[in-house]
């Protein structure tokens, strides 16, 4: 009889924060993923060091998150999204897991685009798609700003916070959000890693 042990699905928080307001949606993530059992790392991407690449390529999940600046991703994500044409062009993340957040100012703000952006990205590596999976808050009369996912976006997390506001003003409601997206993302990971054992123990 063949017997195995489950290890914890890995997870990596890649993200840049221009202000901080990132950085505390990083963290919800962290702490989602984590409370569903997974080991999680934060690695801002404007200072990835080699070991922090070794960390991505050996993830079962990777979390992307940027603040929406012009209608995309920042420009030092943008910066790491090109340092891994090697990654790609050897399809060292295919099948990995994969889900972004971000933050903007105003309410749409065109994080959209950046969820787009962070999505094709992943599709580009070959990695698997993880959506928010909640429906949307805040949208009838009997609703509350402080509903998940409070600004309705689909394919990721998107938080709002004043453009004069420093990072404690970030809303508890899109913090809660990045917290489920990051144990959804663990969950699916940990989903994965059992398939995989299945199946290596029928072939």
């Amino acid at each position: 009889m063949s017997e195995f042990v489950t290890l914890p699905p890995s997870v990596v928080v890649a993200f840049h924060s221009g202000y901080g307001h990132t950085s505390v949606l990083a963290e919800a993530v962290r702490r989602g993923a984590a409370g569903a059992g997974a080991e999680v790392a934060l690695v801002p991407v404007d200072t990835i060091t080699d070991e922090q690449w070794q960390r991505l390529d050996d993830a079962d999940a990777v979390v992307f998150g940027s603040p929406t600046y012009m209608g995309s991703a920042s420009a030092a994500f943008h910066t790491f999204a090109e340092a891994t044409s090697r990654r790609f062009s050897e399809g060292r993340w295919a099948d990995k897991l994969a889900a972004g957040f971000t933050n903007s100012a105003s309410k749409a703000g065109d994080k959209s685009s950046t969820l787009a952006f962070f999505a094709t990205f992943a599709a580009q590596h070959r990695m698997l798609w993880v959506s928010l999976g909640l429906a949307a808050g805040w949208n009838s009369t009997t609703a509350s700003e402080n509903d998940l996912n409070r600004l309705g976006f689909w394919g990721g997390a998107g938080a709002q916070t004043p453009l004069d506001g420093g990072a404690d003003t970030v809303h508890t409601s899109d913090i809660n959000t990045a917290e489920h997206l990051g144990a959804r993302v663990a969950r699916h990971a940990a989903l994965a890693a059992t398939g995989r054992h299945a199946i290596s123990l029928t072939a």
